[in-house]
């Protein structure tokens, strides 16, 4: 049995020690979750510039941003090729931390001209390991090309040698119909992300499918009035990127294994 100054001492440690495990969770950072991609994440400067907004913009609504910070990096006009040559990658990376996540969402600029004096900023299609050695027009610099899939991996790669999660995302569908139903991209950029996804076993968010089903139920005259303007058939308004944020975040609820799930709002 202890004599009563020894347990006085031994409940002063246990005390001191609780109230350290307490301080340090209090200062141990929220994690991050940042979003890399084109303009249907973030248009623009992302304040909705001629009514029209990605859905990276809307997300954190569906976080408690009081234990996970959202942050928006995507750039218009880029692809998985650019956002890596224009530097913009390197300064995510940077900051990645363990614990952090990683959202990407790239296609729609990807089938653009791998080598133009305009953006240069198409990949090869598909997933493949060939590549295309050009002498870029607008950089006036050489550079070795590769697949959509192939940037995809190095995102992949690169985001967990931080010890963060990597989520890939497929690309929303444009604002094109036919016979009454949108066009999907099962056969192209959204299929290729799910089969880097699976291959390198990182989750996934189809959120290709998920609009796209979401817009055939609604039809595509309630669609066309009500989540684009009447120019633009990639970009959507608010209500469009809304209605993206919260099937990126049903994406992420259905992720049972995913930790990043736990940070989203009740319902």
């Amino acid at each position: 049995m202890l004599a009563p100054l020894p347990r006085l001492r031994l409940l002063s440690v246990l005390l001191l020690a609780l109230t350290l495990a307490s301080f340090s969770r209090l200062l141990r950072p929220r994690p991050t979750l940042y979003l890399i991609g084109d303009s249907t994440v973030k248009n623009g400067k992302g304040r909705g510039d001629g009514g029209l907004w990605g859905w990276g913009n809307f997300l954190a609504a569906q976080f408690d941003t009081t234990r996970i910070q959202v942050e928006n990096d995507a750039l218009g006009g880029t692809s998985s090729r650019t956002f890596r040559t224009l530097g913009l990658w390197e300064k995510v990376q940077a900051k990645l931390q363990p614990g952090d996540y990683v959202i990407m969402q790239f296609g729609h600029n990807d089938s653009s001209p791998v080598n133009d004096t305009l953006r240069a900023r198409g990949t090869i299609k598909g997933t493949g390991s060939e590549t295309e050695q050009i002498d870029n027009l607008l950089t006036k610099k050489p550079e070795t090309v590769h697949s959509y899939g192939w940037y995809l991996r190095q995102f992949i790669a690169e985001t967990r040698a931080k010890g963060a999660t990597p989520i890939v995302c497929t690309l929303v569908p444009r604002n094109q119909w036919t016979s009454g139903k949108v066009n999907r991209s099962t056969d192209g950029y959204a299929g290729w992300a799910a089969t880097v996804a699976r291959e390198e076993n990182a989750p996934l968010i189809d959120l290709n499918q998920r609009a796209a089903d979401r817009y055939d139920q609604a039809g595509e005259t309630a669609v066309r009035a009500t989540y684009f303007n009447t120019t633009d058939h990639t970009h959507t308004i608010e209500a469009g990127a809304r209605l993206n944020a919260e099937l990126v975040a049903d994406g992420i609820r259905s992720l049972k294994r995913l930790p990043l799930r736990k940070y989203l709002r009740k319902r």
